[in-house]
């Protein structure tokens, strides 16, 4: 069976070289009095064995059990709610979360590395929690301080979870027409009464409570979304000294039966006249959910990540065993009957290509993760704004180009080993089963690219763009910068399409739906060559305090700005072909 062992090594480095993170958390007031980089490092290792060893193990037979529906019960796999106990016992799921009500108030740098290890062990088992975070987020941002007193403290605890429950059966990307309908009542709560699809943990036997996040629209609410509010729901009531109460009339209709993430309950959840409470303002839903919303997001990308991770290491440990073959120079393992796949070219393009946009996308989530942490806590206005700002530009990018590239490292995992590959026991086929739903739930990565290049770019002029170039502008210009010259031509490339598109958007609304997805991928592996640059800069000043890995980190980075970075070129011209040879074949004849 495989196993997963956190990169620890790499992750430091990311942390605590490429970003600084425990200097800058010492200029936060808000995390300089409880986290240092002894508290990161601490953290790490801890999640590395909770993550390596009690939860990995657990992946495989998820899997094959699945989770189970019956009489509107469910039941998750075997070990899994021992594992979560024990997972909760250790504060894992308040682990970011707001110290008033419970939460540890770690930072999201450090928080990135922990959801990535999780995802990499075990992605049904990663959700549970997942969803409860998010919906922390959202009650904490939103909700009144009674309800925040009541819900927050037993859902950082772990004891009860959260989910969120957006979509219709009817529904999906346009929640405009949702048709989940909130009654108010006469001591200020409201009946809910709807469907809602596609509920990761809406229903499940790890927690004594559920607390669902629920869109609705009220009796006289406008049309479409500016018609949304957002409510809680819980499964069962709550008492006014935070005991359990009666149950709520919400149930679990069935689960679904899906391609991949099998171990987490996906649930269609039934609102009869469910008892619930108003969280922000009313007809204001959308707003507040899109904070949990963009959180998720932000998670499910490093999903792409983790499970990325799990198929580098599985597909390296194989390829340096497997014997086939003699490498294209002459023998390198004269006394075996064949030489480890490891020596053929191929397979090191497969492995370089992963290691690349792994460690690439684990530099990002650590970026963005640290912009999330400057606009919550900086005390400086104008690095608060920019950061939120920059949060709102990069996240589709995170979801979206994690998740695309996160199938592409599983895939070629599953290459590496050939028609074992293919076979349930050596995990390969799970991880690109698991992977697979990243790209299409919170929002579809069409959706995300629509949002980054038409919300984000092009209706504010390509101003928040600039934003972001600027700085990999920054540090190009500095004297002694590693591929400085190809960082800037990236840079340039990037910023002449974004005009380019500009103008045509202009006058042809087709134009940004025809060269989103593209110009998603483009901006993405320019923003990796920028971290891949920084990467390196360290590598270089540092190689004498561990050679082995900085000549490693040195050597991924000359591969990723030789034979992946170029692949800008190809995707630019795509993006300069235009929407017309995409509307020049009838309807009719597809």
């Amino acid at each position: 069976m495989p196993e997963f062992n956190a990169p620890l090594r790499d992750m430091r480095f990311v942390l605590h070289e490429v970003f600084e993170a425990p200097a800058l958390w010492a200029r936060l007031p808000a995390l300089a009095d409880h986290v240092d980089a002894d508290t990161a490092d601490a953290i790490l290792e801890e999640a590395a064995k909770v993550t390596g060893q009690l939860i990995a193990p657990l992946n495989r037979s998820g899997d094959e059990e699945g989770a189970q529906w019956q009489a509107t019960t469910v039941t998750t796999p075997s070990g899994f709610k021992a594992a979560y106990t024990t997972y909760i016992e250790g504060g894992w799921v308040g682990l970011s979360g707001n110290p008033e009500f419970g939460g540890m108030g770690m930072p999201k740098m450090l928080a990135v590395q922990f959801e990535e290890m999780l995802y990499a062990a075990n992605s049904s088992f990663a959700l549970y929690s997942a969803l409860s975070s998010g919906a922390c987020l959202a009650i904490d941002a939103h909700a009144t301080h009674a309800l925040k007193s009541t819900y927050l403290p037993p859902m950082y605890e772990g004891r009860w979870a959260g989910s969120m429950c957006l979509t219709e059966a009817h529904a999906g990307t346009d929640l405009g027409i949702i048709r989940t309908r909130a009654e108010p009542q006469a001591d200020g709560s409201f009946l809910i009464t709807g469907s809602k699809i596609f509920i990761t943990g809406g229903e499940q036997d790890l927690t004594e409570n559920i607390i669902h996040l629920v869109l609705a629209k009220l009796p006289d609410a406008p049309p479409g979304p500016k018609g949304i509010s957002l409510f809680l729901v819980p499964k069962r009531r709550v008492n006014a000294d935070g005991s359990l109460g009666a149950a709520n009339a919400v149930t679990c209709g069935s689960i679904e039966h899906k391609m991949g993430i099998k171990a987490s309950a996906t649930c269609v959840m039934n609102f009869d006249g469910a008892c619930g409470w108003l969280i922000g303002e009313a007809n204001k839903g959308l707003a507040a959910m899109f904070t949990m919303m963009n959180y998720e997001r932000l998670s499910i990308g490093i999903q792409g990540i983790g499970c990325a991770e799990t198929s580098y290491q599985n597909a390296r440990t194989y390829a340096r065993e497997r014997l086939q073959s003699r490498a294209p120079t002459g023998k390198v393992a004269p006394d075996k009957v064949a030489d480890p796949i490891i020596v053929h070219p191929d397979v090191r393009r497969m492995l370089l290509s992963m290691k690349a946009m792994t460690e690439g996308g684990r530099a990002f989530a650590s970026y963005v993760g640290q912009q999330l942490d400057l606009s919550k806590f900086s005390d400086d206005p104008q690095e608060q704004e920019q950061a939120s700002a920059l949060v709102a530009l990069l996240t589709p990018v995170a979801k979206a180009f994690f998740t695309d590239t996160g199938l592409d490292s599983c895939v070629l995992g599953q290459q590496v080993f050939g028609g074992h590959g293919y076979i349930r026991e050596w995990g390969q086929e799970q991880l690109v089963r698991d992977v697979r739903i990243a790209q299409i739930y919170e929002g579809t990565n069409g959706i995300q690219a629509l949002d980054l290049l038409g919300r984000k770019v092009v209706a504010n002029g390509g101003a928040a763009l600039r934003l972001f170039t600027r700085q990999i502008r920054q540090f190009a210009s500095l004297p002694g910068k590693p591929y400085a010259r190809e960082l800037l031509d990236a840079v340039q490339r990037l910023e002449d399409v974004t005009d380019w598109l500009l103008t045509r958007a202009a006058s042809n609304p087709n134009e940004i739906g025809a060269a989103s997805v593209e110009y998603l991928h483009l901006f993405g592996y320019v923003a990796y060559a920028w971290l891949w640059a920084r990467m390196a800069d360290v590598a270089q000043s540092s190689m004498d305090a561990d050679p082995p890995f900085y000549t490693a980190k040195l050597a991924t980075a000359r591969f990723y700005f030789t034979r992946l970075l170029p692949r800008i070129l190809s995707l630019e011209q795509s993006i300069r072909a235009g929407s017309e040879p995409l509307f020049e074949l009838d309807a009719a004849s597809f």
